[in-house]
């Protein structure tokens, strides 16, 4: 343990060990998913640009939570194929293949994929070493039309709950207009 955390342990109510686990623990905010919705809405109101509208996104969530260690869209380019859209976080994947990985299974599937454990999901694409788990929520606009995939990682493993597959499904359907 290093001489500062020595230090506070000292001076505090808890011994070492238990302050070391409060300096260390990560935080972990649940997205307040009503005032997400909201200022989602008021940032793109009006805005048809489905670029744009990615990017607002990407950023808005991204910062909502700090389970989300790389939060983006890769788009729907040419048959079969995604390619890496606006995000935040370090570097992803440039191109992904409907065939591979959890982003292909979520646009191939038209379905949602929450992966508690990227290391078991089948022809997993390590975009990221420090990827712990993955919830991909496919994008869809007008007319039912794919227009990509949300993809937001997390360095937590089982860091995703249906609930938050389910309240950023309605932003998607809201900002993109799906029918």
């Amino acid at each position: 343990m290093n001489q500062k955390l020595e230090d506070l342990s000292r001076k505090s109510l808890w011994g070492a060990e238990e302050l070391t686990e409060l300096v260390i623990a990560p935080a972990t905010l649940h997205v307040d998913y009503p005032a997400l919705a909201s200022a989602i809405r008021s940032l793109t109101h009006g805005e048809t640009d489905e670029v744009a509208l990615m990017a607002t996104l990407a950023c808005e969530i991204h910062h909502a939570d700090d389970r989300f260690d790389w939060t983006g869209f890769y788009r729907v380019t040419e048959p079969e194929v995604l390619k890496i859209g606006p995000y935040q976080g370090g570097h992803g994947c440039l191109v992904i293949p409907f065939a591979r990985g959890v982003c292909g299974a979520a646009a191939r599937t038209g379905q949602t994929q929450l992966v508690p454990d990227v290391d078991a999901f089948p022809g997993h694409i390590a975009c990221a070493s420090s990827t712990r788990s993955e919830l991909v929520i496919p994008v869809f606009g007008p007319a039912g039309r794919l227009l990509g995939v949300l993809d937001i990682d997390s360095n937590q493993p089982d860091a995703f709950t249906q609930d938050d597959a389910d309240q950023l499904q309605r932003i998607l359907d809201d900002t993109f207009g799906r029918d």
